[in-house]
């Protein structure tokens, strides 16, 4: 399996979460697909994303994107 930031196991559940800085549409794209390459890997369809943000003109929030058949609830702080 390959490397992922933090897997949380809690009563017998895993939760799998990206960890990213943001650099940019793409990059961001990237981290997405990364993830859900980790959901495949653990049998998942539910991971998280949070996003670090330090532009001063962010947009914050917390969204839940489908891709793929899997839910992505991506922050961005």
């Amino acid at each position: 399996m390959r490397r992922t930031d933090i897997i949380i196991d809690y009563r017998g559940e895993q939760y799998v979460c990206e960890m990213k800085i943001w650099r940019g549409n793409e990059y961001n794209s990237r981290g997405e697909r990364q993830l859900i390459g980790y959901l495949d890997d653990y049998h998942l369809t539910k991971g998280y994303m949070v996003s670090f943000n330090f532009n001063k003109n962010k947009k914050t929030g917390v969204q839940k994107l489908l891709m793929e058949g899997r839910t992505i609830v991506e922050a961005v702080v």
